[in-house]
């Protein structure tokens, strides 16, 4: 959703916005299968019952829907997204890394893939138009891992230490949810300052996440 509403105060904006996505893990020590779901996982995190658990993340859903996204919580997939993070950057090595990474979101939120499996991650890459068999051979070995934790260790340095996470210009962070009108108001300052490079580091807006989980907003 952050990425959605970034996007979305980039059309307000009448001047060329570069915008660079940045690695970041919320949990690098998850299993590729995860046998809990994601209530299971709030409600053992946040010490809550599985019904307050699916009443906070409905919050979430419904945020969703007014930045005109489809959320499928109930079925969605815990998964270590190393792997999916080593894609997106051998994407952007064949400058197609926006695309990866909104085919992915997509798969995780919407449609519920698997997105930790190789398969399914060698289908997406093929969906976006990169080569099947370079990106199962970059998969199964250790291409692109040097830097994912390159990207990770470079957060580390300017502080980040959860999502949604923005840094305008290498100037202004933005963090949290935040509304389309407030990247319009800093976007406009910025450019009125300097030439803009945004780094976008994104997850689920309305939702602040770290290493240790997400807090889900209550309503």
């Amino acid at each position: 959703m952050g990425k959605r509403r970034l996007e979305d105060a980039i059309k307000q904006i009448d001047h060329p916005i570069e915008v660079t996505y940045r690695c970041f893990e919320l949990d690098p020590t998850a299993e590729r299968d995860i046998n809990e779901n994601i209530y299971e996982k709030l409600a053992k995190k946040y010490g809550m019952s599985i019904e307050a658990a699916k009443a906070n993340t409905q919050n979430m859903v419904n945020m969703a829907k007014e930045a005109g996204l489809d959320y499928h919580m109930d079925t969605m997939v815990l998964t270590n997204t190393f792997d999916a993070h080593r894609l997106t950057m051998y994407a952007k090595t064949k400058g197609l890394m926006k695309e990866m990474t909104e085919r992915i979101l997509h798969a995780l939120f919407t449609e519920s893939k698997h997105i930790g499996d190789h398969e399914t991650l060698t289908d997406l890459a093929a969906e976006v138009g990169l080569d099947r068999e370079a990106v199962a051979e970059m998969l199964a070995s250790d291409e692109m891992a040097d830097e994912v934790r390159a990207d990770e260790r470079a957060a580390q340095q300017i502080g980040v230490s959860g999502v949604p996470f923005y840094l305008i210009d290498k100037k202004y962070a933005l963090t949290g949810a935040q509304p389309t009108e407030v990247f319009v108001q800093a976007l406009q300052k910025v450019i009125a300052e300097s030439q803009i490079t945004v780094l976008n580091s994104d997850s689920s807006d309305g939702v602040v996440c770290d290493e240790n989980g997400c807090e889900i907003p209550k309503k």
